[in-house]
C-alpha cells in the first residue's frame, strides 16, 4: 500500500481539510515525500474527467465535488454534521445509554438543537426516562460511520482508538467532555477574569473564512448581548450573551460564565477577579457622593452608569452622551453633550478598565463642571 493510496482513502474518509501534519502522521513519512504525493494525487484528478478534484489550503487538503457539479449533487449528498453537532454525538455514543439531563449538564443548553436534529436524521434514539429521556445510537449510527454493528461496547472502543490517533488524550477530553470555547476579540478579558485558557478568538460578527470555519466548530462563543441574530448564523453551537458597561455587568458576565463552563473556570481567579471588581466599584460609588449637579441621560448607556453612581437625574440636568456621534436611526445622539462618555471602539484595556474610563468620564466631567 502507498503513500499515494492512503493519502487519497485519508482525504475520501475525512469529507473536509487535512492538514499536512495529520497526513505525515498517517503515512509515517517525512514532509517532503507526503508532500510530492500529494502534488502527484492533485495532478491526477486535475488530469482526468473526474467531479472530484483535491485544493491545496495551505498544509491542508480537502476532496471535493467541483463546484460545477455541487448544484446537481444537493439532493442526494448528505447534510454534514457540525463539529459541535458531531460532538454531541460522539458523547451520546461513547456514554450511552445517557440521560438526556446529564448530556444537557455537560454540553449546555445548546445540545438542544443538536439531539433533536440527530433524532431526525435517525442517528439517536430517545425513549422515555423518569422526568429525563434515554438517548442512544441507531444502527444507522453504525452504518454510516463504518461500524458492523451498533454495539456501545464496540462503539466506545472504536472512539477511543480514533481519538487516540487523532491526538491523545487532550483529543478524548475535547471530544467526549471538554466544550470548544470562543470570544469576540472585545471579551478575551474575560476569559482571562474568569481563569480559561483554552479558547480562541475570532470577529464573530463580520468573520473571515477562516474564522467561520473555526466559528462552525465552537461548541460556546461569547458575543456582545443583542447579536444574537448577527451570529448564529455562523455559529452552531450555545451562544452566550454579556454585556459590560458597568461594573455589575462584569460580575454578572463572570457569573454566566462560570455556571455555563464550570469545568473550564479556575474558581480561584473568578474569585479574586469578583472581589477587585466590587471593591472598585465601591471606590467609585464613593467618589460620587461629593457630585451635586444633576445630569441628563442621553442613552439607556449612560443612564445605568449614572444610576450605578447614584447621581441625580434631571431633565435640566447636564447632558451625557457616549462617544460614538450618529445612532443607527441617524440621530446625532452627542449634539449639545457637555460630556462625552468614551464606548468600547475608543478605549483600549481589558474590560475593568474600560469600565473604569467610562465611570471616570462622567466623574471627571461633573466635578469639571462644578469648579
Amino acid at each position: 500500500m502507498s503513500e499515494l493510496e492512503i493519502i487519497e482513502a485519508a482525504l475520501f474518509a475525512a469529507g473536509r481539510a487535512v492538514s499536512l501534519e495529520k497526513l505525515m502522521k498517517i503515512t509515517g513519512k517525512p514532509k517532503k515525500n507526503v508532500s510530492s504525493a500529494v502534488q502527484e494525487l492533485m495532478e491526477a484528478y486535475s488530469s482526468r474527467n473526474s467531479g472530484i478534484e483535491i485544493l491545496d489550503l495551505g498544509d491542508r487538503y480537502v476532496m471535493q465535488v467541483k463546484p460545477e457539479y455541487s448544484e446537481l449533487m444537493r439532493d442526494v449528498a448528505p447534510k454534514e454534521l457540525s463539529a459541535p453537532k458531531l460532538r454531541t454525538l460522539s458523547m451520546i455514543a461513547y456514554h450511552q445509554p445517557l440521560l438526556q439531563s446529564d448530556l444537557i449538564e455537560m454540553r449546555g443548553s445548546g445540545a438542544y438543537d443538536h439531539i433533536k436534529d440527530l433524532i431526525e436524521r435517525g442517528f439517536v434514539d430517545s425513549v422515555p426516562c423518569g422526568r429525563s429521556r434515554q438517548l442512544s445510537t441507531t444502527p444507522l449510527f453504525a452504518d454510516y460511520f463504518g461500524l458492523k454493528k451498533n454495539d456501545p461496547k464496540a462503539i466506545k472502543e472504536k472512539i477511543i482508538d480514533l481519538l487516540k490517533a487523532q491526538g491523545g488524550q487532550s483529543e478524548i477530553n475535547l471530544w467526549v467532555g471538554r466544550k470548544t470555547i470562543a470570544v469576540t476579540p472585545m471579551y478575551e478579558s474575560l476569559m482571562g477574569m474568569c481563569g480559561i485558557k483554552d479558547y480562541f478568538v475570532a470577529n464573530a460578527y463580520c468573520p473571515s473564512k477562516e474564522e467561520i470555519s473555526r466559528l462552525l466548530e465552537a461548541d460556546v462563543l461569547v458575543v456582545t448581548a443583542g447579536y444574537l441574530d448577527t451570529v448564529k448564523q455562523h455559529c452552531d453551537g450555545e451562544i452566550l450573551e454579556v454585556r459590560s458597561t458597568t461594573f455589575e455587568d462584569l460580575v454578572e458576565a463572570i457569573s454566566l460564565i462560570s455556571e455555563e463552563l464550570s469545568d473550564e473556570v479556575d474558581p480561584k481567579v473568578v474569585d479574586e477577579t469578583l472581589r477587585k471588581i466590587r471593591e472598585t466599584r465601591e471606590r467609585y460609588v464613593a467618589s460620587a457622593l461629593l457630585i451635586e449637579r444633576k445630569v441628563k441621560p442621553a442613552t439607556d448607556m449612560v443612564s445605568r452608569i449614572v444610576n450605578d453612581l447614584n447621581i441625580r437625574i434631571s431633565t435640566d440636568g447636564i447632558l451625557v452622551s457616549p462617544d460614538y456621534g450618529t445612532s443607527g436611526e441617524g440621530v446625532n445622539i452627542g449634539k449639545g453633550a457637555k460630556i462625552l462618555v468614551p464606548t468600547h471602539r475608543s478605549v483600549e484595556g481589558d474590560l475593568l478598565e474600560r469600565v473604569c474610563k467610562k465611570y471616570d468620564s462622567i466623574l471627571e466631567g461633573l466635578k469639571n463642571s462644578e469648579d
